[in-house]
């Protein structure tokens, strides 16, 4: 129970009182009345791993207490992404035919002051298209990207994630399961082979946010020359589908979203990666790239992954973001 409630917690943006724990509760199918967790907080308040802010607003993590949120919850996590991955999948709403509804959004919070040159850096990427489309997210102090808050004296950008192309082919009928993220080699503009593969269902967080941690990609190098190591998933869908896909990947061409980068054949292997009988394999461009950029640049960046849902509508053309960065023009909210 009391795990139950410093994951609650850790997960919080602020102070958390016992009728809100016990909302949180509820949702996770425990049932506990506030008196109940109010008990339960008070014995985490003796072992130094909560602290209460005031009686209106609740509690917080002290630092003791972050550090056994993350070790407490490991076990929970291992196939979190995945099941994120599906959830946001899901509950998208784009629609690839009007081009309107939600997409999946990943953010990246940077100093304010790092902001004119992070644009200089991504505009190559875009270009050479490495990310899902051209637009780009730009959330100010006290603003948002998906679920992701943007401190005091910091921007944020926000790219679309290529699990929105899982939402697109649901809503088509087609049901994609996100097998790998990996390390994808380029070639003349062109995938050659996965150099490392990370299943998602193994993981307790997102695997291309660790290859880009680790300074493995070079989304530079492919935007400029054409060849170097991008950040891309390795994704199944029924063979039964694979001309529905088609269709979709040229839909989505047409839509300035071409990510998916390559489809197999039935049952054959892509890019040296096996599939079993009756499924195709699909590689999609990963929408992190863009961030991989900054943090090759060596940019301060804090990376978020799946970072939640965002309207269509607030993704702006690279041009007027690149024209506030400059302070050109202001960005029209």
């Amino acid at each position: 129970m009391e795990r139950a409630l410093l994951r609650l917690l850790a997960l919080s943006d602020g102070p958390m009182g016992a009728a809100r724990l016990a909302e949180g509760l509820a949702d996770q199918g425990i049932d506990l009345k506030p008196r109940a967790v109010r008990y339960h907080l008070r014995r985490l308040d003796l072992a130094g791993l909560t602290r209460l802010v005031d009686p209106r607003h609740g509690r917080v993590l002290t630092e003791s207490g972050q550090e056994e949120a993350r070790r407490a919850g490991l076990p929970e996590k291992v196939g979190f992404v995945a099941s994120l991955v599906d959830d946001l999948g899901y509950r998208m709403t784009f629609d690839v035919r009007t081009g309107t509804g939600s997409v999946v959004v990943n953010a990246a919070v940077l100093a304010e002051g790092d902001l004119p040159r992070a644009v200089q850096i991504v505009e190559p990427v875009l270009r050479a298209r490495l990310g899902m489309g051209s637009r780009l997210m730009l959330a100010r102090a006290d603003g948002r990207v998906g679920d992701q808050p943007v401190p005091r004296d910091c921007a944020a950008l926000g790219s679309v994630c290529s699990v929105t192309v899982n939402g697109i082919l649901l809503k088509y009928g087609v049901p994609v399961v996100s097998r790998y993220a990996g390390l994808l080699e380029m070639a003349d503009g062109r995938p050659t082979r996965f150099l490392d593969l990370i299943e998602y269902r193994g993981i307790t967080c997102d695997p291309l946010e660790l290859f880009v941690r680790a300074g493995l990609t070079r989304v530079l190098a492919v935007a400029r020359t054409g060849g170097g190591v991008v950040g891309a998933s390795f994704r199944e869908v029924p063979a039964a589908a694979l001309e529905e896909v088609r269709r979709v990947a040229r839909i989505l061409q047409a839509r300035d979203l071409p990510v998916i980068l390559d489809i197999g054949r039935p049952g054959r292997p892509l890019l040296g990666v096996a599939v079993a009988e009756g499924r195709v394999g699909m590689v999609v461009l990963g929408g992190l790239n863009v961030f991989a950029a900054l943090h090759e640049s060596g940019i301060a960046a804090d990376i978020w992954p799946l970072a939640g849902l965002a309207d269509i509508a607030e993704f702006r053309p690279f041009r007027d973001i690149a024209l506030y960065a400059r302070r050109e023009s202001p960005l029209i909210d």
